[in-house]
């Protein structure tokens, strides 16, 4: 989670255009004209659907088009690759944010690996993707929609490869899972095995909805100790987790926070967090929670007496499934969240909410 914060603080980062140009025509000059041999795919292929080539993606610096189904796809969105695994393509490259998994794969998508070769990861170095590495993988498409990158880091990627941006109507690191499959589905050539996956997803929130009317129009928050309380916003992920599942945010906290993915609250207004049910992404549950507990302000909130916050850990399987929020992660989350959020919404602190194991 704390990466994803660092990632925002790094928008300011410029890449030496110049420079990557000479780098990449030597490595062009060094591949020669044979081409790579594309990448394996464990996870059942079909063939694109007939004319789904050329394709078009408007993005935040206008649009590319893909002329042919990409073989070499590296993933600069840092949950990119769980869209392509879904729908047949393993990723030659992929972003490491969360979890240090090989291949920066979660355990909810590695069974989509089958038996392809893990992808490159790709560390990040503060200064945003990294093209000379990206160039070495010979990519001929880059995926970076659950992105932040700026322009100047979107025209130095797109002399590799053509570049699939962030969408301009959502903030960076803000497109929906939904836009965001689908998107990647129309590259693929595989709109409609998008549609049919998203579909399948949003079955579950659906069927979550129904065996808990309770849950429809509470407050809800996601927060998380960073230098001080800091929430999630309207347009992040997560706080979209509570929302399809029919929470509602405060109704102050859009001011409080703005457009951004999150930010953080003043201590002042502690009592923001006093909402119908209350998330905590903490990296230790016993320690973080006693000592967030220790603040008076929040002690005395209802939403600490009536039993109604729990605590994940940050850093765990499913705390990095919650901060994921990718087609392949979302079942994954639903089953173990849905239960602790029944127990936490009922107000009774005599409800034990069911501890996540992983």
């Amino acid at each position: 989670m704390k990466d994803l914060l660092m990632f925002r603080s790094r928008r300011g980062a410029r890449l030496a255009v110049a420079l990557v140009s000479v780098l990449l025509t030597g490595m062009a000059a060094a591949c020669g004209s044979g081409s790579p041999e594309p990448a394996a795919s464990g996870a059942a292929p079909a063939s694109p659907a007939a004319g789904a080539y050329p394709v078009t993606i408007a993005h935040k610096y206008g649009s590319t088009t893909i002329e042919a189904e990409p073989q070499r796809i590296v993933a600069v969105g840092l949950t990119d690759q769980d869209a392509a695994l879904a729908l047949g393509k393993v990723p030659v490259g992929t972003t490491e944010w969360l979890g240090g998994y090989p291949g920066a794969i979660g355990p909810w998508a590695s069974a989509k690996l089958g038996g392809a070769a893990v992808p490159t990861v790709l560390k990040d170095t503060g200064t945003g993707p990294q093209p000379e590495k990206i160039a070495a993988l010979a990519p001929d498409l880059i995926l970076a929609l659950y992105s932040g990158i700026t322009k100047d880091q979107y025209e130095t990627l797109s002399k590799i490869a053509p570049v699939v941006a962030q969408p301009k109507e959502f903030v960076d690191w803000g497109i929906p899972w939904q836009q965001q499959t689908e998107t990647i589905g129309k590259v693929l050539g595989k709109e409609a095995e998008a549609k049919a996956l998203v579909a399948s997803v949003e079955a579950k929130f659906a069927a979550a909805k129904k065996e808990h009317p309770e849950f429809a129009g509470v407050t809800g928050l996601v927060a998380t100790p960073y230098e001080g309380i800091f929430v999630y916003g309207p347009q992040d992920n997560r706080t979209r987790l509570l929302t399809e599942l029919g929470f509602v945010l405060p109704p102050d906290m859009k001011q409080a926070v703005g457009e951004e993915f999150g930010g953080n609250i003043s201590k002042e207004r502690t009592d923001l967090l006093d909402t119908g049910v209350l998330l905590w992404l903490v990296p230790d549950p016993a320690a973080d929670s006693a000592k967030i507990r220790k603040d008076k302000l929040y002690a005395d909130l209802k939403v600490v007496s009536e039993g109604r916050e729990f605590y994940v850990k940050e850093t765990g399987d499913y705390g990095n499934a919650i901060s994921f929020v990718s087609a392949l992660s979302l079942p994954y989350t639903l089953d173990r969240l849905v239960p602790q959020l029944a127990a936490a919404v009922d107000g009774d602190p005599a409800t034990e909410v069911p501890q996540s194991t992983d």
